[in-house]
């Protein structure tokens, strides 16, 4: 991987992660389009594509270091206030880790490429404007005539349902953020308030996601006796890519909560079916990652399997 391919990718991930626009599917998408797509590196690459998440996460901590604090704090009994957030953080965080532990390999090898992705990102604007009529009494009765809630005053109930909602995240192109802050929306919480528990939530759900796959890939390495992703890549572009991540990240946090306050979700949907329209044009037209043929129109084992 160059160094500029590096840098691209860690601001596509840091600017994204936090946005309800999908990380995971802009990153499969933008490194098709840079031409990372070749099967030799894939494997090495969709795994840098989760580690880079590691640069969102370290942007959360700092940004958010009082509330990590107190959840600290409240691990040891210091603190009744940070240590609800932990438990209601980690109800969250169970119903995705699990999920995703059990169908990880499947969504791989079935949804990390263009075709799911387009899909979840159109599926996820249309979610979205509906939220959001919904939010402004276009559908139903509007969301402002309710009182509002604090982070603080989310219940394990509350809690579980936004973790629940995170399991449609696992598609890629459907996005973690989007589903979070449309989960607290739906329990009741204020723009600023879901997306401040969106990010929060992260924590756990990206540093179990990076490890996990960072792991894996080591140990596959050292199993079958196979270059692992910083000797297929190169150390310089990793550490580059994180660098790069946490310093978008740490700017689009600032931006998104004062955003969604003023904005609401709309300008993310109609971006996100802007995307789709261009993205599938550029495809069906035979640039970089189209699928000119039939053949190269089924997912990447399927496509291997006709290979043989």
């Amino acid at each position: 991987m160059e160094l500029w391919q590096a840098i691209v990718l860690g601001l596509v991930e840091g600017i994204t992660e936090y946005l309800p626009v999908s990380s995971t599917g802009h990153l499969i998408l933008a490194s098709i389009l840079i031409g990372l797509d070749d099967p030799a590196r894939k494997g090495a690459v969709d795994d840098f594509n989760i580690v880079v998440q590691g640069g969102a996460i370290l942007a959360v901590v700092g940004l958010y270091w009082p509330s990590v604090r107190r959840m600290a704090r409240g691990l040891i009994g210091k603190d009744n206030g940070g240590f609800a957030l932990l438990v209601n953080l980690f109800i969250a965080f169970l119903p995705a880790a699990i999920v995703g532990l059990l169908c990880k390999d499947w969504i791989e090898s079935r949804l990390f490429w263009s075709g799911p992705v387009l899909t979840a990102i159109l599926i996820g604007a249309v979610v979205m404007m509906l939220v959001e009529a919904r939010h402004a009494g276009r559908i139903g009765r509007p969301r402002h005539s309710c009182r509002f809630k604090e982070i603080s005053e989310v219940t394990p109930r509350d809690a579980l349902l936004i973790g629940v909602l995170q399991c449609a995240a696992l598609w890629p192109g459907m996005s973690r953020s989007m589903v979070c802050i449309v989960g607290g929306y739906a329990v009741g919480l204020r723009p600023r308030a879901a997306a401040e528990f969106s990010f929060l939530l992260g924590l756990p759900t990206l540093t179990a996601a990076c490890l996990y796959s960072l792991t894996k890939n080591l140990y596959r390495s050292r199993r079958d006796g196979t270059p692992d992703l910083f000797e297929t890549l190169g150390v310089a572009p990793v550490v580059v890519g994180l660098v790069v991540a946490t310093a978008s990240a740490v700017i689009a946090v600032k931006w998104l909560v004062g955003f969604l306050a003023r904005r609401g979700l709309m300008p993310f949907a109609w971006y996100r079916l802007g995307l789709f329209v261009i993205l599938a044009v550029v495809f069906s037209m035979g640039g970089p990652g189209s699928a000119n043929t039939s053949e190269n129109a089924l997912p990447p084992q399927e496509r291997a399997a006709s290979d043989r």
